[in-house]
């Protein structure tokens, strides 16, 4: 079971969206929603991942904001510093930019893009060794499940990226379970599966590191303000990746706002 103490994390991951304009209000938005009735940032850690192209602009107009929301790159290279290398962001780049936070292993990135394992434990291995905190992205597809290999493949993906991961390290890594069938469907799992998956991961976690009973463990696939409140009332799930209802300021708050008050 989750250690009652591990604040949760939401982020809402805005994918290829919006336009600058639509960026723009849609953070003036959550940042009067916030002014309002602020959420205490020890009660729930906020993130948004923009585009690349809108990270530092998304960070300046959050700078005044009731409370700290943190910006967080939805990618980075898999080649580390500086150099000959056209259309690539290094994990240095980004926190000389002032950006700490890097998702890593999204489903669309493995699926889409051919991010395969060894190319994930490079973009990891940087990205921790620049001092950045990765949310690390694992989860099965509908075919997995339904022949009874979702626990195992999901545990194969944290196993797989032990080897690049120093002892100390593990404190800067928050596991994002997306069940890959559930991303951008509707369909969400149970918060009965969910929970059952998150408190496998937490047991896997447990044994790999001392950290493991402290680690976030974030649940992402079609997370809604509708389900939030179920979802945040599991003691193993400590927080969302949002993906579609982060773009609309209103939703992104309830489901802050369901997770502050869980725990």
């Amino acid at each position: 079971m989750s250690n009652s103490t591990i604040t949760p994390w939401v982020v809402g991951n805005w994918k290829m969206n919006p336009m600058h304009a639509n960026a723009f209000q849609l953070i003036q938005e959550f940042k009067q929603l916030l002014e309002h009735e602020n959420i205490a940032p020890e009660q729930c850690h906020i993130g948004v991942a923009p585009t690349t192209i809108a990270l530092t602009s998304i960070q300046a107009q959050l700078k005044d904001a009731a409370r700290t929301v943190y910006t967080v790159a939805q990618d980075l290279s898999r080649v580390a510093g500086t150099g000959a290398y056209t259309g690539e962001v290094s994990a240095e780049l980004l926190k000389d930019s002032g950006i700490e936070f890097a998702l890593v292993g999204h489903s669309e990135r493995r699926e889409l893009f051919g991010d395969h394992v060894e190319i994930l434990k490079e973009k990891l291995h940087h990205a921790l060794n620049a001092g950045l905190t990765v949310i690390y992205c694992v989860g099965e597809s509908l075919d997995q499940r339904e022949q009874g290999l979702a626990d195992q493949v999901v545990l194969q993906q944290i196993c797989d990226i032990a080897a690049v991961v120093q002892a100390e390290q593990w404190q800067n890594i928050v596991i994002a379970y997306e069940p890959i069938w559930a991303i951008g469907t509707g369909k969400t799992a149970s918060p009965e599966d969910a929970q059952a998956m998150h408190a496998k991961i937490r047991e896997g976690l447990t044994q790999i590191t001392s950290y493991g009973a402290n680690m976030a463990i974030l649940y992402g696939g079609s997370v809604k303000a509708e389900n939030a409140v179920e979802l945040a009332a599991c003691p193993d799930i400590n927080g969302a990746l949002v993906g579609g209802a982060s773009l609309n300021a209103q939703s992104f708050y309830q489901i802050a706002k369901a997770f502050a008050q869980s725990k």
